[in-house]
């Protein structure tokens, strides 16, 4: 089997002005940090100037970039680049030759093939390039929230950035968002109360963090959970059915170390959760997994009409589960 190819590093955090910088990867949001940290490195009243790569008429990069525009140094951004023009690919390339010394031209690629032969060129003659890969797994979407934090000078504890990760979910834009409202909103310690004031709803009372909690062997946790939700009028069905997603996710990542897969590329199981479940397994065997699956099973029978008390047959299965978790 050849070997994998590990992920690229993100270099966006380190984004600085030079004459020509590249940006470059498919993560939108990290680009628009990257380009957001040069703006910021230039200091007050930069005169900045966006082309479209994709919509490129002859000359605009020269006159973007000519330094008679400006009164100070200016900020020339091209977005689109991996759907550039052939205009805009003949420009860019005599520019790169000879870059104006007074202007920051920024050359903003989502990636693919287009433009390859740009790409080569400013790759080879030096330009700083800043990389902004997708952000798939969970420790780096932890990362992202805990630079978030850091950048506004508002560093919080890994168990509150891992807290707010759970609650808004592998999604970069709202997480983005939800650091920005706390460190708007927050006066002081942004704290797991803060998270829980502002993101209680999702993190309290839904039916995922009930099975996180159940796999992770909070007994006490998982049934108060459980009862918020209920109390609140969940349905048990798809409480359920939360465990029994959570216990097959599982079985999957655990099934693929011993049988050469990748669970991701195999298996479908997005990387995120592979991470997660990777860590959660360490409670877990073959044979408590395989009781965990029977006992939701039975718990789904049970709720669905095979039983009097769904609520029960669902709070006993969360109780059991929690107990295999715990040895």
């Amino acid at each position: 089997m050849p070997p994998r190819s590990r992920a690229p590093e993100a270099t966006w955090h380190r984004a600085k002005p030079a004459p020509l910088v590249l940006v470059s990867g498919p993560e939108a949001l990290l680009a628009s940090r990257a380009v957001e940290r040069i703006h910021h490195a230039m200091g007050a009243g930069i005169a900045t100037t966006t082309l479209d790569a994709g919509a490129y008429t002859s000359g605009a990069l020269l006159a973007a970039a000519s330094p008679s525009l400006f009164d100070e140094p200016g900020l020339v951004v091209v977005e689109g680049a991996e759907a550039m023009n052939d205009a805009f690919l003949s420009d860019a390339l005599a520019y790169a030759a000879a870059p104006e010394q007074d202007v920051v031209v920024v050359i903003r690629h989502g990636g693919g093939v287009r433009g390859k032969k740009l790409l080569d060129t400013l790759r080879k003659g030096g330009v700083p390039e800043y990389t902004c890969p997708a952000v798939k797994r969970d420790g780096e979407f932890a990362d992202f929230a805990a630079a978030e934090f850091e950048r506004a000078k508002r560093p919080v504890q890994a168990a509150v950035v891992r807290r707010l990760v759970d609650a808004v979910g592998p999604d970069l834009p709202e997480l983005a968002a939800a650091c920005q409202q706390l460190i708007g909103d927050v006066e002081g310690t942004i704290d797991a109360d803060a998270v829980t004031r502002y993101y209680g709803t999702r993190v309290n009372a839904t039916a995922f963090s009930v099975a996180d909690a159940a796999v992770a062997g909070d007994a006490k946790e998982a049934v108060s959970l459980v009862r918020h939700a209920l109390a609140a009028g969940v349905d048990p069905v798809p409480l359920n059915a939360a465990l029994a997603a959570k216990l097959r996710t599982l079985a999957k990542v655990g099934a693929s170390r011993g049988r050469g897969l990748d669970p991701t590329r195999d298996l479908g199981v997005p990387p995120w959760q592979v991470d997660r479940a990777r860590r959660e397994l360490r409670r877990w065997n073959a044979e408590t997994l395989g009781q965990a699956i029977e006992v939701v099973a039975q718990a789904d029978a049970e709720i669905k009409g095979a039983g009097r008390a769904p609520a029960f047959a669902l709070e006993r299965a969360v109780r059991t589960i929690a107990q295999l978790a715990s040895g």
